[in-house]
């Protein structure tokens, strides 16, 4: 009996112990549970989250796009997606460093989130890309894509640097642009749109737009062989003298003869070619070859001078002025004789690559001008600093100079600048002889546009100017032709 008393209070035992460790394993299970819980939402949070700038990651787009997708599909309506790319972020990047780039990043954040009375949500997608989501119709996003452009237009300051930033915007709504799998891929589309015609603007979604994006792949794939093919030629459009009326030069421009779609403007393929990473490929090639074309010219009796465009990525190639010079040596032409057109926004790019490119222009002799002057923020001061001989006044001034008084009032001011800073003045894009008439009348000292001629083949301004000295309207200037010259008479003649 006694015994059978102890097995049993053995059996209780065992069991209160058997029941005391159950339980304890039980709460730690729960609170490792609990743990691991807070641990993945917290892991969930961060992946949803990015930690520069707080806004949602790709992943917790997703999510809040999958939300809004059902509250539409089961209550109507309508929301928008605005996919905002910032213009030229790479640019910015590289100039100021990564550290003012991150906080360049912050900021935008922070005026994206100021608008939150528009969207549900923000997020960071790249560098310099985001999106939003903004509850309502296509006139809802408008509006907000408005006010978008407008937060970002303000100046950015970080200590002794400022800069502005623009945007392109893409628009697309659903239900009317798709499902939620290509919304914003639609949005996209639309944001690169924009920033094919220049940036700094908004559009919304077109069925258009990816038959327009397959077409611009197919031609990026043949710009890639183009060069290879030997499908592209330089043309050549006079420059001339505002008092002579004579032809003193000639300005180098790109022309792409594609196989199926004939002579492609390079207003279509010279963007493809700056996104691509194709330029400076092609803008070596045009080097090259307007000097081959300016010493065939030499060789045959006619020393003229050669002008070339130079984009804002040669300008910032350690190695440009180098290449240039081996190409003039190879060429037998002198550095004076060799014109570097370059943009006023690029020449206005406070970068140190950019400005040691300049130094080196100086130093080599290259004879420089400011194009398109006129549609950017010159500074006085930048531009005493830079090499410049002339500035060229953008063609979009000359075009309404007999209707603007504005823009009269814009030549006027831009020829008294130059004068001011001994520098010479060529007008672009002369149609009329109003214009011609007004130009003159103002100062300018070259004038370049089809009034006198269209671009022409290399070979076939050499026809005109060896066989009667002429063009359709003006003669060539007869020291062009003069063969035994002194070298520095030579380097100053324009």
């Amino acid at each position: 009996m006694n015994a059978s008393i102890g097995v049993i209070a053995a059996s209780l035992l065992l069991a209160a112990v058997m029941l005391g460790l159950y339980l304890r394993e039980r709460q730690r299970r729960l609170q490792l549970g609990f743990k691991l819980e807070q641990a993945t939402q917290q892991m969930s949070i961060q992946l949803e989250h990015d930690p520069l700038t707080g806004l949602l990651t790709r992943s917790g787009l997703d999510v809040v796009l999958e939300k809004a997708v059902q509250k539409v599909d089961s209550s109507g309506g309508a929301f928008c997606v605005l996919y905002v790319a910032l213009d030229n972020f790479g640019l910015l990047n590289d100039a100021f460093g990564q550290s003012i780039g991150d906080r360049l990043l912050k900021e935008v954040a922070e005026r994206l989130s100021r608008c939150a009375e528009l969207s549900t949500e923000a997020c960071r997608i790249t560098a310099g890309e985001f999106a939003l989501i903004v509850n309502g119709g296509l006139a809802i996003g408008r509006s907000a894509a408005k006010n978008v452009n407008a937060a970002l237009a303000e100046p950015f300051r970080f200590e002794a640097i400022q800069t502005q930033v623009s945007c392109s915007i893409g628009i697309a709504s659903y239900p009317e642009h798709g499902s939620r799998a290509k919304l914003l891929g639609n949005a996209a589309l639309a944001m690169r749109s924009v920033k094919l015609n220049g940036g700094g603007d908004f559009c919304q979604y077109d069925l258009k737009m990816g038959l327009e994006v397959r077409e611009q792949a197919v031609l990026v794939n043949d710009l890639r062989k183009a060069l290879e093919l030997g499908q592209f030629e330089l043309y050549f459009q006079p420059k001339i003298d505002a008092i002579s009326l004579q032809v003193t030069a000639a300005e180098a421009l790109l022309r792409w003869h594609h196989p199926e779609h004939g002579l492609v403007s390079p207003v279509l393929f010279i963007p493809l070619a700056e996104r691509y990473g194709l330029i400076g490929a092609l803008g070596n090639w045009v080097i090259q070859e307007a000097c081959r074309k300016a010493a065939r010219w030499r060789e045959h009796g006619l020393r003229m001078r050669v002008a070339v465009n130079i984009s804002g990525y040669q300008m910032r190639e350690d190695d440009l002025v180098e290449r240039i010079e081996a190409a003039l040596h190879r060429s037998g032409l002198q550095p004076s004789r060799f014109t570097c057109e370059i943009t006023e926004s690029v020449a206005m790019e406070d970068t140190k690559v950019t400005q040691l490119t300049f130094d080196k222009m100086r130093k080599a002799g290259f004879h420089v001008s400011i194009d398109d002057f006129g549609t950017g923020y010159s500074s006085l001061a930048t531009l005493r600093r830079l090499p410049a001989a002339e500035l060229k006044i953008d063609r979009a001034f000359v075009s309404d100079l007999e209707e603007s008084e504005d823009a009269r009032s814009i030549v006027k001011s831009i020829v008294s600048l130059a004068a001011a800073l001994n520098l010479r003045v060529v007008a672009e894009g002369v149609e009329t002889p109003g214009q011609c008439a007004l130009l003159v009348s103002m100062g300018c000292n070259e004038l370049q546009g089809y009034l006198f001629s269209m671009p022409i083949p290399g070979d076939e301004l050499e026809r005109l100017a060896l066989n009667n000295h002429r063009l359709k309207t003006v003669e060539f200037r007869q020291s062009l032709f003069a063969t035994t010259l002194p070298t520095e008479l030579d380097s100053s003649l324009h």
